[in-house]
């Protein structure tokens, strides 16, 4: 029985609580919007504490999944927030540190296993602890706790942090982002050229409190076959030392940008990325703009262990994706046509666990990872009512994968399917400044041969999610 305590802290954080849903990988992150930096600098290092800066972020998450007639829904009602602080800049070094807990207010047994599927909760579960289903209020992470140092135009940062690249991202569209640890440095634009990149020994995934080491981390999430159709086996059994990366965005001339990201995860794969980005402006405050993306990917040594059944990525594994997008945006709207391919040569894969897809073609609740042979084809457009504050997006998709059985181009034997998400999203003023919230709807719809078996449609097509949000920033 819950403590009148309880029962009037989640009261004032409903009546307090906000959202941030997703960022684009090529974004700051800005989990906690009310952090700046503070370039101050005198000789008392109490002077640095005191003059600090402080932020909050109070979250509410309600989530529903309608599966398929006959098969088992979900839901689940989450509450928590969090404070991040971080001193003013003393003799160029910076100190910071965050944490956020979480209540499970109220949701239907999200370990219940549906006997049709023999799968339980897949969408819900990430707000909360995904380790331990039953837990509902002792849900908390220290999410930052790092010293960065500032010299000139580059900065360095120490510990546990937030970032947001192509390949390890918040991926956001829960209650916490995905965390990471280790060394990171980013740079102002220096000639036109902005560096970012580091090394990483230990991530913690979004849906979980605790850090694991970087091949710890990979299989948390559920992982799907073996490109021979064997369950994979590779949680728990991956050797690696961390991740390194570097990227690269030259802004060449006003209208022309290079992107360049280079991923090498320690035995386990390589991930290269290019990307070019092209804007001309239009008449009428209208603009145009066109994208290029191509990403190449291949195993290292064994792909995580020489046991093949318990590897990550198939020895001598590779796979490669480009993709495409033009659209037309001002600032009221912004209408897109967005491509993607990955070629038939092997499964793109990258750990769910680190972040989302950096593809154009993505959109909340689904993900291309973990198929080969595969063509998407997505729409999407938003339009913003300035003086309401209303803003509203409305994205329609096509996903030709290979067939359910297929285990060496389908990881997950996922269908074909047709994906419709409407996004609004209303930003409060005056009395209750700070407050946003947002309401999406994904919908899926089989486009494939599932074989009328359930383990090929609950949680993945013929479904509808609901998403309510709301989040108070100060």
């Amino acid at each position: 029985m819950k403590t009148p305590f309880l029962v009037a802290a989640y009261i004032l954080l409903f009546l307090t609580t906000t959202f941030a849903q997703h960022q684009e990988t090529n974004e700051k992150p800005v989990s906690y919007k009310g952090a700046k930096n503070q370039y101050s600098d005198t000789n008392s290092l109490l002077y640095a504490f005191k003059t600090g800066q402080h932020s909050g972020h109070f979250r509410s998450f309600f989530m529903a999944t309608d599966n398929q007639q006959g098969l088992t829904d979900y839901f689940a009602q989450a509450l928590g927030g969090g404070l991040h602080y971080n001193t003013a800049v003393f003799r160029g070094f910076q100190f910071g540190i965050s944490g956020f807990y979480i209540f499970n207010v109220a949701s239907s047994n999200l370990a219940k296993v549906d006997t049709a599927s023999g799968q339980s909760s897949r969408y819900e579960i990430g707000l909360f602890d995904q380790e331990n289903f039953l837990n509902k209020s002792d849900i908390d992470r220290l999410e930052e706790l790092f010293l960065k140092y500032h010299f000139h135009k580059i900065h360095v940062t120490f510990g546990r942090q937030l970032i947001n690249t192509p390949f390890i991202n918040l991926q956001d569209g829960r209650m916490r982002p995905t965390g990471v640890e280790g060394l990171w440095f980013t740079t102002d634009k220096l000639n036109k050229t902005k560096l970012e990149g580091g090394w990483l020994y230990a991530i913690s995934p979004r849906g979980s409190t605790k850090w694991f080491g970087v091949g710890e981390s990979i299989g948390f999430y559920p992982s799907g076959v073996n490109p021979d159709g064997s369950k994979s086996n590779y949680h728990e059994h991956l050797e690696s030392n961390g991740v390194g990366m570097l990227g690269i965005t030259h802004q060449a001339t006003k209208w022309l940008k290079f992107t360049i990201w280079e991923m090498y995860a320690d035995n386990l794969f390589n991930s290269a990325l290019f990307q070019l980005d092209m804007n001309k402006e239009l008449k009428a405050n209208r603009e145009m703009y066109v994208s290029g993306q191509f990403i190449r990917q291949d195993a290292i040594n064994d792909g995580g262990n020489a046991d093949q059944s318990k590897t990550y990525f198939s020895k001598n594994g590779k796979a490669m994706t480009f993709g495409a997008r033009v659209g037309i945006k001002s600032k009221k709207y912004d209408v897109s046509l967005n491509f993607n391919r990955i070629t038939s040569h092997g499964r793109y894969l990258m750990p769910r666990e680190w972040g989302r897809d950096p593809f154009f073609t993505f959109m909340p609740r689904e993900r291309n990872e973990g198929f080969g042979n595969s063509t998407a084809l997505v729409l999407k457009s938003s339009y913003n009512f300035p003086k309401s504050r209303f803003k509203t997006g409305l994205a329609a998709g096509y996903i030709k994968n290979p067939d359910v059985t297929d285990a060496a181009l389908n990881k997950y034997a996922f269908p074909s399917y047709f994906q419709i998400n409407l996004d609004v999203r209303y930003t409060f003023d005056k009395f209750f400044k700070g407050l946003d919230a947002q309401f999406l709807i994904a919908s899926k719809f089989a486009a494939g041969e599932t074989y009328g078996n359930a383990r090929y449609i609950h949680n993945k097509v013929n479904l509808i999610t609901y998403n309510f949000l709301l989040n108070y920033h100060f």
